[in-house]
């Protein structure tokens, strides 16, 4: 009998993984052992959300854990919230809200698995505020084929597998529950204030005046804008409102029912849409109160959207710049990605903060974040790694969940605890990510 088969969020490296599912955490340890014996290698599977090869497995055959969807326990005094490693954030924040708490960090999906949160680290636009999701864990239990017994891991118990697990890409072991804490709020809705502005010294302007009032600060750029309007965009900056109702919306969701066979992303449907959003946005400052799903996830509004990039998906291109050199080099990437006239609807730019994850190898660093897609085609090799030398040349490095093209020395160097990692790698788990980064 075939075995159902996954994908990563990019559609590419085109290599489905064989999922065996796991039901029940009692699963997990059977699972990693026969898998590993009879293929060498596997890797837990979370909701696809990675855009890369790091949730592939190099033997192509991963544990799927979408299974593992239940609550253990929630304590609403306290906002500490105890999971099964696939529960989706969705699932987190249909009973927080209501309840009066959020979930303290979120990326710009909800479908992510509480596993791949941590094994990504992932951040999102208050990381100037509340660093990664990582920081916010309290503990989670770690199955590996080498131990009898599923380890509980903590900032006290089992110090050095925590560290390595948050950020480490599922390789240190399989989560298989998490507990957090959450974040109190007296509404989900956020209060937003949009900013239109004419070029990427405004962005830095801005970001340097508002990101220390606000809970929320995240810039959309257009990213073809050439000449005097280079850097152009809208800056939003969001907190939760002081008042409203506990509640999620009920919301319609659409969906693109079959991948296309080219993608719908090009040079005239770009340019035709960036010009258009830049120009509703009026001019100044505008204040608006709206849903937090719209403000967070404004993509999960269409489900399988990664199908209009076509039969050959595409690749998200995400980087952090310190700040001693952000606003040249992010200057110099957008007036690349311009050139080449390829880019996505949603180019993001946001600014993290200082506040350090205890991950070894945590993605945000003190800096400036752009973040967009690029249809594959035959000319996007060569603009990668056009970008890659301005990322490397700035002292920046790119988001290995995000990542299908990286050169393995260009990770060794921007992630120097790479070998803390390895060294507590389980030894039956190892993606193509990591191969091709760590043996290249």
């Amino acid at each position: 009998m075939s075995l159902p088969t996954r994908l990563s969020w990019g559609r590419y490296p085109a290599t489905p993984q064989a999922a065996h599912a796991a039901a029940w955490r009692d699963d997990v340890p059977a699972l990693l052992q026969s898998l590993g014996k009879r293929y060498a290698s596997t890797l837990p599977f979370g909701n696809g959300r990675s855009y890369g090869d790091s949730c592939y497995a190099e033997s192509n055959h991963v544990i799927a854990m979408d299974g593992l969807n239940r609550f253990i326990e929630a304590d609403w005094a306290s906002g500490r919230i105890k999971a099964e490693a696939g529960v989706l954030l969705a699932d987190v924040l249909s009973i927080a809200v209501p309840n009066g708490w959020f979930v303290p960090v979120t990326p710009g999906t909800k479908y992510v698995t509480l596993g791949g949160a941590i094994a990504n680290d992932v951040h999102g636009k208050n990381h100037h505020v509340r660093g990664t999701f990582g920081r916010h864990v309290l503990s989670f239990g770690l199955s590996r084929s080498d131990k009898a017994a599923e380890l509980v891991c903590s900032p006290t118990q089992n110090k050095a597998l925590f560290a390595a697990s948050i950020g480490g890409l599922g390789l240190t072991g399989i989560i298989t529950w998490v507990e957090f804490q959450l974040m109190p709020i007296v509404s989900p809705a956020i209060d937003v204030t949009s900013y239109k502005f004419g070029s990427l010294a405004e962005f830095f302007t801005l970001s340097a005046e508002l990101d220390p009032v606000h809970e929320y600060g995240v810039a959309w750029v257009d990213c073809l804008a050439t000449g005097e309007a280079a850097g152009r965009g809208i800056y939003m900056v969001g907190d939760h409102a002081r008042i409203g109702e506990l509640e999620i919306k009920p919301s319609s969701k659409r969906s693109v029912p079959f991948v296309l066979p080219i993608s719908a992303i090009n040079n005239v449907t770009l340019r035709a849409f960036n010009s258009a959003y830049y120009a509703k946005q009026k001019a100044g400052k505008q204040q608006s109160r709206t849903d937090f799903e719209p403000f967070f996830y404004p993509l999960d509004g269409i489900l399988h959207w990664n199908r209009i990039y076509g039969r050959r998906g595409f690749q998200q291109f995400q980087c952090v710049i310190p700040d001693h050199s952000a606003e040249p080099a992010t200057r110099a990437l957008l007036a690349a990605i311009a050139r080449s006239g390829t880019g996505s609807f949603l180019a993001v730019l946001k600014r993290c903060g200082n506040i350090a994850s205890p991950g070894l190898m945590s993605f945000p660093m003190a800096g400036t974040s752009l973040a967009l897609d690029f249809p594959n085609n035959a000319r996007l090799d060569r603009l990668l790694r056009e970008l890659d030398v301005i990322v490397n040349e700035a002292g920046g490095r790119l988001y290995p969940a995000k990542d299908a093209h990286m050169r393995g020395e260009d990770f060794r160097s921007a992630y120097p605890q790479w070998h803390e990692v390895e060294a507590l790698r389980d030894p039956l788990l190892c993606s193509q990510f990591w191969k091709r980064v760590t043996q290249s």
